[in-house]
């Protein structure tokens, strides 16, 4: 089981990874962040995507669909925002998110190790 530090590690070692977060979609809050930028807040990025996660699992209830929610894929023009909520007992309500250089990141690579990453997370 890996803590949070050490998956905002595994994540920021991923080719491209440009900045890291675990957020709790409950408060809006990031827990822990690591990189970012002067244009990539790690903590404006974590509330605002807050609102994308809240807003698909609502609208997944009103369509009645009884799935998980593996994970959202934001692409831009030179990045990819992933956000993958958590499911275990010990992490539910949170999501990890990891914004990709797109030129350098691996998308497929990425959302193997976020999962991976997932499943080893103990808060």
């Amino acid at each position: 089981m890996a803590h949070m530090e050490i998956a905002l590690k595994d994540m920021m070692m991923l080719d491209g990874a440009l900045g890291a977060a675990v957020v709790d979609y409950g408060s809006g809050m990031a827990l822990a962040t690591l990189g970012g930028s002067k244009t990539l807040d790690m903590n404006v990025a974590a509330a605002g995507n807050t609102e994308v996660v809240r807003a698909k699992l609502r609208t997944m209830e009103q369509l009645g669909i009884n799935e998980e929610l593996e994970d959202v894929l934001i692409t831009l023009n030179n990045q990819y925002h992933l956000i993958r909520p958590t499911r275990g007992r010990r992490s539910e309500g949170l999501f990890l998110y990891l914004a990709l250089d797109k030129s350098r990141g691996n998308l497929a690579l990425a959302r193997h190790r976020l999962k991976d990453i997932e499943n080893e997370l103990e808060i």
